[in-house]
Formats: C-alpha cells, structure tokens, sequence
C-alpha cells in the first residue's frame, strides 16, 4: 500500500555540545549571522523547492523532506556553510542525504 506523500510538521533543533571538547569549539568568524541554527526536523527545507526534491530509488515517487544539518563552525562547515537535507520514503524506508553549499 502506497503511502501518501508526507509533510512533517517543522521542529526547531537546537544543538547542545555533549562533551566539554564540543563546548570548547569556536563559533563561525566569517558566515552570515544565522549559519549554524538552521537545524530542523520537518517544515520546509532551507534552500531547496519542493519540486526538487528526490524521487525514492525502489519507487520513484517524491521522497519526504526530513530534516536539515547545519554547518557547526568555520573549521566544520558543509560546502562553505552550507547544510544537509535528509530526505526519506515512508513507503521503501530509503534515505537520501543532499549536501548543499551556502
């Protein structure tokens, strides 16, 4: 049975360091303000159309948009401060991590 394309309601995530090393990283010297508390689960994704999102490999039909990492500092940063959008299929429990640069 197909399941029927899902929009997940947005999340905000806010990242916590977990260990004094993580606390201890430096914060971003050169991005735009807001790089790196663009974390979320659901909702939209930043800097990607719905009509781009990913067809599922096993099914073809459009995949769902998960959630989205940040780049964490300048030492740490995706693509020039970019991010990660995990898309999924609910239907094929397929995965799809797109890389995209700030």
């Amino acid at each position: 049975m197909k399941i029927p394309f899902v929009k997940i309601p947005p999340f905000k995530l806010v990242p916590q360091p977990a260990t004094p090393e993580a606390a201890a990283l430096p914060g971003f010297r050169w991005a735009a303000e807001g790089v790196g508390a663009r974390h979320q689960l659901g909702g939209d994704p930043s800097f990607i159309r719905a009509t781009d999102y990913p067809p599922c490999r096993a099914c073809g039909h459009k995949m769902t948009f998960y959630g989205q990492l940040d780049s964490i500092n300048d030492d740490i940063s995706i693509a020039d401060a970019g991010m990660v959008y995990v898309f999924i299929c609910f239907d094929d429990y397929e995965a799809v991590a797109l890389v995209q640069s700030g």
